[in-house]
């Protein structure tokens, strides 16, 4: 890691425009973390049904992997900036109609699906768009800075978001989706006053061709490939967190709070990992450090399985979300510097699509090895299972593993060398 001088640390907030996206952004993942919370609570005592809140994840999956590839084209071919603007727009709609049924008093639950159905297609639009569009408002030198600072703002929200959720839900689900509302109006709000530079814009009609566009490029990058591939069977087999109520009410013999506890320590470890990553970014040795988060989340995976101390289990839960933070941040810096700005967005649609599969079927696969081979063994293996995939990938991709500086430096000092 390098350390930037007290005058260059987080020096990319001076930019307007950084700081009026990294708000908006801030406000509208802390307004969809609220309305979750709202959303499961207000289904579940209507139903008292587990199914139906399995549904409510399915409700805003599918639409998302069934537009994704869509969403990555229009990224790359509309202004990224309007579609942000308008999918945070949607999202402003879509509490506004919970509010709107919460008052109602309807004790069917379709028209909650049908709204997250809706939530889901922004949700697809917006995250290829949101992912292009920082980079166009910064330069490649200050880019990874901008990267931490949305990382750790985002995981902030992701902790407060559940949180403030809760203890507005006292009063009634109808505050909740209100004051995510508001927020999402702030949100819009201060997106638009957003300028982005040009972007390069391919204006190629629609057809399987240019959706896969981004698809075949990646295949065609080892580096853009071997960083997303990692993540997607890194995930996938370490996906232990969604045994926690069995782990800490089996295992760890502790209650609702301190379940409450083991699910804000990941979120913590990566809000202070990426704070520390604004402040000393990595610039030397990129290969070894993502290889290096990713055995990190495995390891402690593995520990969270053997030990039964409620202390130690919060400690690894800790260091897997530093970890992890490390792997998202390299991986996300490597992506957008490798892939040409008229593509931007359907690579970053890929890439929305590794991330997504890899956290859903992660779940899922920790679920049915647990059902298979017990609790305890089921999160073993998944640690035991990404470490060796950890190590499997740098043999698999050498010029991953022995990358020294991201590719935006090599480009840097071409450009100074024929100047000079």
């Amino acid at each position: 890691m390098s350390v930037l001088s007290p005058t260059g640390r987080l020096a990319v907030l001076r930019n307007p425009n950084v700081s009026l996206y990294l708000s908006s952004r801030f406000l509208g993942t802390l307004a969809v973390q609220m309305q979750s919370v709202a959303v499961g609570w207000q289904v579940y005592q209507i139903t008292h049904s587990l199914f139906d809140l399995g549904l409510i994840g399915l409700a805003q999956f599918a639409p998302f992997l069934l537009l994704i590839l869509w969403a990555g084209h229009v990224a790359d071919t509309h202004n990224r900036r309007n579609i942000v603007l308008a999918c945070m727009g949607t999202q402003l709609l879509c509490s506004l109609l919970l509010v709107a049924f919460t008052l109602s008093g309807s004790t069917t639950v379709w028209p909650v699906y049908a709204v997250l159905v809706l939530f889901g297609s922004a949700r697809a639009f917006i995250q290829p768009a949101a992912q292009a569009a920082l980079r166009n408002l910064v330069s490649a030198r200050d880019f990874s800075q901008a990267v931490a600072l949305g990382s750790s703002s985002f995981q902030v929200a992701v902790i407060a978001g559940p949180v403030l959720g809760g203890l507005l839900y006292v009063f009634g689900p109808n505050v909740v989706y209100a004051v995510s509302s508001t927020l999402f109006v702030v949100a819009v709000l201060l997106m638009a006053r957003t300028k982005s530079a040009p972007q390069a814009m391919n204006k190629a009609p629609v057809s399987w061709h240019t959706l896969l566009e981004g698809l075949r490029f990646v295949r065609s990058r080892p580096i853009v490939l071997g960083a997303i591939s990692l993540d997607l069977f890194a995930v996938l087999f370490g996906g232990a967190t969604a045994l926690l109520p069995a782990y800490a009410h089996d295992v760890l013999r502790a209650g609702p709070t301190s379940l409450g506890l083991l699910r804000t320590a990941p979120g913590a470890g990566a809000a202070l990992c990426s704070v520390a990553l604004a402040f000393w970014p990595i610039t030397r040795k990129v290969g070894a450090w993502m290889f290096g988060g990713v055995a990190l989340f495995g390891a402690a995976t593995v520990t969270m399985g053997v030990t039964n101390s409620f202390y130690v289990a919060l400690g690894a839960l800790f260091l897997l979300g530093a970890g992890d933070m490390v792997s998202v941040y390299i991986r996300h810096l490597l992506v957008q510097y490798e892939t040409p700005d008229e593509i931007r967005g359907r690579v970053s649609a890929v890439n929305a699509v590794f991330i997504g599969a890899s956290n859903e079927l992660g779940e899922f696969e920790s679920g049915l090895t647990a059902s298979w081979f017990g609790l305890v063994r089921a999160i073993v293996f998944g640690g035991v299972a990404t470490l060796v995939v950890t190590g499997t990938w740098m043999k698999l991709f050498p010029v991953l593993s022995r990358m020294d500086r991201f590719p935006h430096h090599d480009a840097e000092h071409a450009a100074q060398a024929k100047v000079g």
